[in-house]
Parts: C-alpha cells; structure tokens; sequence
C-alpha cells in the first residue's frame, strides 16, 4: 500500500467585509432552499460532482451513491446544520424538460461559532457557467442571516479552479494541511 500526502487549503471569509450580493442566476439554472425531501438528490449530485475527482482519493465515500446518501445524513443531522445555508441548483433546459439537479452546498455552524461550507459540488456538465458561484454566494448569505460572521472550508490545494473561485469570493488561505490518502487510479 503506498500512501501519499494531499496538500490541503484552509480557507476563511470574514462575512462583515464580503459583498453578500446575491448574484443572477445563468439563464436555466435555479437553487432550491434545503428541504428534507430533497435529501437523494443532494447525495446523487454530490456522488456525481465527486466521483472522478481528486477529492475521491481523499474522501473515498464520494465513490459510491449510497456512502453520499450516509454523509448527507450525516451532514443534516449535525446539531449545527444550517438549513439556510444549504441549497440544491438545477438546471431546465427547456420550459418542458424535466429538472436536473446539478449542484449542492452545504453549511453548517461549529461549536465556536463560524459557519464551515461541508461541500460544494458541481456536476463536471454544469461547471464554468456561474453555478458555484451562485451557490456559495447563497450559503454565505445564509450564514450572515444566522448571524455569523466568519465561514471556513477546505480544499484541496490541486483543485485550481475551486481554489480561484474561492478567492474570488473573498475567501483567503489561512492554513496549509496535509491528509495521508492511498491514492486511487480511475
């Protein structure tokens, strides 16, 4: 077994200081406000947004549909879980078409206080288009109306353009972490 060290990025935003601005949605896209019912399709995007990425080597539980469905669970059931800041994007192609879900975000609120973002996926067909954005911008908007004022994640160092997007948004590295993995070959 040959282990390896994924660099990891530790990223903050101050809330009092960040455009929280929502922005206009791309041309077919929506989010939709957490709901228990929506449960399945939070878990199936974030397997879909996950699979083949390298967080996958990092968190093997993004490999399978149904380990998705236990974190979701899992996620939602925190004494901290931010409904607020947790939001579904599909996508409508046509006024006839039926929605696909394409994206999801998590929020939820430590014992401190700050409001951590638990994932953000996009699946591979919806990115480049503003769904991320959107959707972080959403959740944090979320955590200020609860009252917070700092929100954390991390990342994976390697995945350039969610790194760019955060910075864009206002997030700033704060720590480097390094997590032990067995990497995987797809």
């Amino acid at each position: 077994m040959t282990l390896t060290y994924f660099k990891r990025y530790r990223m903050e935003v101050d809330l009092t200081s960040t455009n929280l601005e929502l922005p206009a949605l791309p041309k077919g896209y929506r989010l939709l406000p957490w709901e228990k019912s929506l449960l399945e399709l939070h878990a199936e995007v974030k397997h879909l947004s996950f699979r083949h990425e390298i967080d996958a080597q990092l968190f093997p539980c993004f490999t399978s549909l149904a380990a998705c469905h236990r974190l979701m669970s899992e996620i939602v059931s925190r004494r901290g879980f931010l409904p607020e800041a947790t939001w579904l994007a599909v996508c409508q192609a046509s006024p006839d078409s039926v929605l696909e879900p394409c994206g999801t975000i998590q929020g939820v609120q430590d014992e401190a206080g700050d409001g951590w973002i638990q994932n953000v996926g996009v699946v591979p067909e919806h990115r480049n288009r503003g769904v991320g954005s959107c959707l972080l911008r959403y959740c944090l908007a979320g955590c200020a109306r609860r009252g917070l004022s700092r929100v954390h994640l991390e990342v994976t160092a390697d995945n350039y353009g969610a790194v760019r997007l955060y910075e864009r948004i206002g997030f700033e590295v704060v720590k480097t972490l390094y997590k032990m993995a067995e990497p995987t070959v797809w």
